[in-house]
């Protein structure tokens, strides 16, 4: 978790190959999939919400689902972000902490939202095509993704992205571009919101274009010129009636919490003791020191801190569920559990507060405990049905109840979302031989065993 979901994905702030990618964003430099080393993925429920509340007016206007659209954060301070498989968005952290106003962040959601609505690279090939985030971007930007949860120990992996190749994936013709960049200033438009977000980031591609001298750079062959599209954004901007629109203060406040989270958690503490000098300035600098103070094992001072902000905001149950986290990851776990109930109680809809409960609930002795670990977990998986975490979880969770089939079944299922397919098959025939015919977890088991196979596991 960032707060109690932040699941980190090997090491950090590696610069990536990102010349390809949808929108472009991040300065085109070149960077071979053999020396990209590895990128983080990172879940947080709190950011998550914002990034929805500022998605699902565009996605429809779009006329798309938005809950068949999943969003993924991604570790890196570039400033990109870009759109996979017709269904995920990822934002990069950079373009999160860089924008000041949340207008530009939904400028760049608007872009991503026209290549969905416009059906561009909605799929990709062969096992991928309904594979998870974490096997999607390992494959597209051809680096290695490992997955941690908890205190459990990270598995990497290494995708094909040498044999597919990154322009594959991610070649846009300029027609698609154009197109992206139209569709997106006409969904701004339709949800009475500016364009300048979205041409301050082009202007400052248009700065990054200005360094570069190499005219084979895929990111020419693949992209219009950003001064093109600032000058396309410009005349939109002139004829819009919402040209100065400003962002509504609870998008402003969404924003800057946000960024006060990102700073604490993924910069190094006095990073963001630097960028915010005064502690009690305001609430964004309380809640940046206080990530930052448990950053550093400093628990005294960041339990002060949080409790000073839910005496101030005693119904937020994103503060609730960082207090849960500083004691949990101390070792306080029975002091921890009041936090996670409260703040699952104060958003029943947010999976990842649940599982931090579950998780939570599993440090116990105690066959009851693991009983409602599993309650929690399968509420969570009625949002996402397809989070190796909350499956990695179930297994152990039934694996204590000595409920060896389900175990098995919940290990596969995390085993292939991983794109681990020799290891999802040999899991599902292990549930298969211990379940009953034609129950639902012998159809799911035997599910996986073919899916397996037709994704190359043997």
């Amino acid at each position: 978790m960032l707060s109690t979901f932040l699941q980190w994905f090997t090491s950090r702030r590696t610069i990536v190959a990102v010349l390809c990618l949808a929108l472009g964003l991040g300065g085109p430099w070149s960077v071979s999939p053999a020396s990209a080393q590895s990128l983080s993925l990172f879940r947080d429920a709190e950011i998550e919400d914002t990034i929805r509340v500022y998605a699902v007016p565009l996605f429809e206007a779009a006329n798309l689902n938005p809950e068949s659209i999943e969003i993924h954060l991604v570790d890196d301070n570039v400033l990109n972000a870009f759109v996979a498989n017709g269904r995920h968005l990822f934002l990069f952290s950079g373009l999160l902490m860089e924008s000041r106003d949340p207008n530009l962040v939904i400028g760049v959601i608007a872009h991503e939202t026209g290549h969905l609505s416009g059906g561009h690279l909605a799929r990709v090939r062969g096992a991928y095509e309904n594979a998870s985030a974490m096997v999607l971007l390992s494959t597209i930007l051809g680096v290695a993704v490992g997955v941690l949860g908890g205190g459990a120990a990270g598995v990497a992996i290494m995708a094909s992205g040498s044999q597919i190749g990154q322009r594959q994936f991610l070649t846009y013709a300029r027609t698609q571009e154009s197109a992206a960049d139209q569709a997106g200033l006409r969904f701004l438009e339709a949800t009475g919101q500016s364009a300048e977000g979205l041409r301050d980031m082009m202007a400052t591609l248009s700065e990054n274009e200005l360094l570069l001298t190499n005219p084979e750079i895929p990111y020419f062959l693949t992209h219009p010129l950003s001064t093109e599209r600032v000058r396309a954004i410009d005349a939109h901007i002139e004829r819009s009636a919402y040209a100065d629109a400003v962002s509504p203060p609870d998008l402003v406040d969404r924003q800057r919490r946000m960024v006060a989270k990102l700073f604490g958690f993924l910069e190094p503490p006095r990073t963001t003791y630097l960028h915010y000098p005064n502690r009690d300035a305001d609430l964004y600098s309380r809640y940046a020191w206080a990530i930052a103070k448990y950053q550093e094992r400093l628990m005294d001072e960041a339990l002060e801190l949080i409790d000073g902000l839910l005496a101030e905001e005693p119904e937020n149950p994103y503060f609730h569920e960082l207090r849960g986290q500083m004691l949990y990851d101390t070792g306080s776990v029975v002091e921890a559990i009041p936090s996670y109930e409260r703040a699952v109680a104060l958003a029943p809809d947010q999976p990842l507060l649940h599982i931090g409960l579950a998780q939570a609930l599993l440090q116990f002795d105690d066959p009851a405990s693991w009983e409602l670990a599993v309650e929690e977990l399968t509420v969570a998986r009625r949002y996402e049905e397809d989070s190796p975490r909350t499956w990695h979880l179930l297994g152990q969770a039934y694996g204590k109840l000595e409920m060896e089939p389900q175990s098995h079944v919940a290990r596969a299922e995390m085993h292939f979302l991983r794109g681990e397919m020799d290891r999802a098959r040999d899991f599902a025939g292990r549930a298969i031989q211990g379940l009953d015919y034609g129950t639902p977890e012998w159809f799911r088991a035997d599910d996986i065993i073919a899916a397996a196979g037709n994704a190359g596991g043997g």
